[in-house]
């Protein structure tokens, strides 16, 4: 009977010398509970637990490294914290503004007929009564979704045709003119330019048109227009700019003229760029505050004539039921209106920038044609 020496089994030389792979994990549960007694001692915070922590791992994680694995690792794994920490810091305030507003504005948005019905009628006594007797917040947030959505999509229909145009003149005919370097230099001023003063300019404008007290959702449209034409322009640009001149190329040797290959050719081609930056233009004016309360004013009641009389948004109905509740004395329900219309307004410029990825999806170039 022949025995056999039990075999040992040799740490590869790849593996030697490395943290093991729960590492991260225990050093996180250590410091979570290091933090939480630190602060129990000085006064819990959850902020200020997460910051202690996140040092304490940190520490942890790279003393550790720096035992087992060497000085270049534990570096590794510092620089790995940092960066990792920063991300977390600049997804904080995105986060913290998330929860905020569903916290505080679900109430508002699941009130029955808060999407249905305008503020037209809704006085303070009804705002105490509701209070008093604890029954359901009147009044609602549609004539301000109207006044948005038609406000916005005429700024669209003015801006579209104006920055795209622009655009194909830099790209197809400027060729460096002096004139081409004048158009690039103001469409950069006015990317820059503060939305209070494009609004003030639109005001002016229409003052010196049609004369004083001109309050309407086209002068808003327009003030808005020249807040989306640089992002309209610059967007488009670079998206005509990434056209193969192949294409082109090969359009003109076929007797096309340059007109018809830009409309047949270019544009198809860029169509996906194109169409997400105008939408992400959309979501970038959509929520402006002062050129609308500037040019449009704000009403309480459905206006659907963007040429006529005042004309609600849903920014300047946040900002007009937090500085003037219907109610001075009893505050809440205009800020539970307020918190609602917060929320469909983050849900209106997260679902215009889904639209965008997913339009650039779809119209983005299919491969082998």
């Amino acid at each position: 009977m022949t025995l056999t020496a039990p075999v040992t089994r040799k740490r590869s030389a790849l593996t030697k010398g490395q943290l093991p792979g729960y590492a991260p994990y225990v050093v996180l549960a250590v410091a979570l509970v290091l933090g939480a007694a630190i602060l129990a001692l000085i006064g819990f915070n959850v902020l200020s637990w997460g910051v202690v922590s996140a040092i304490l791992f940190t520490v942890g994680l790279v003393s550790w490294s720096g035992a087992v694995e060497g000085a270049r690792k534990a570096k590794d794994k510092l620089a790995t914290c940092l960066v990792v920490g920063a991300f977390l810091v600049a997804l904080l305030p995105l986060v913290s503004v998330i929860w905020t507003v569903l916290v505080n504005g679900i109430p508002g948005i699941i009130t029955p007929g808060f999407l249905g019905t305008s503020m037209n009628g809704i006085t303070g006594t009804l705002d105490n009564k509701s209070v008093d007797e604890g029954t359901r917040v009147l009044g609602g947030v549609y004539h301000a979704l109207l006044g948005t959505v038609q406000i916005t999509l005429l700024a669209t229909v003015i801006s579209v045709p104006v920055g795209l145009l622009t655009a194909i003149y830099l790209v197809e005919y400027g060729n460096d003119r002096p004139l081409a370097r004048a158009i690039t230099f103001f469409v950069d001023v006015m990317t820059g330019i503060p939305s209070i003063v494009a609004g003030l300019f639109a005001a002016a404008f229409f003052f010196a048109l049609v004369g004083p007290g001109t309050k309407t959702g086209a002068v808003a449209a327009v003030a808005l227009s020249v807040l989306m034409i640089p992002v309209v322009v610059r967007s488009s640009e670079e998206m005509l700019k990434i056209v193969p001149n192949e294409l082109r190329e090969a359009s003109y040797a076929l007797g096309v003229r340059k007109w018809r290959t830009i409309l047949k050719v270019v544009i198809p081609t860029a169509i996906s760029g194109i169409a997400s930056g105008v939408t992400l233009a959309i979501a970038r004016v959509i929520g402006e505050t002062a050129p609308i309360l500037v040019t449009a004013g704000f009403a309480t009641s459905i206006n659907n004539n963007v040429f006529g009389g005042w004309m609600a948004s849903l920014p300047t109905f946040i900002y007009t039921q937090i500085l003037n509740p219907t109610s001075p004395s009893n505050p809440g329900p205009s800020d539970q209106r307020a918190w609602g219309a917060a929320l469909v307004l983050i849900i209106l410029v997260m679902l215009l920038n889904l639209a965008a990825r997913l339009i650039a999806r779809i119209f983005a170039p299919k491969a082998g044609r």
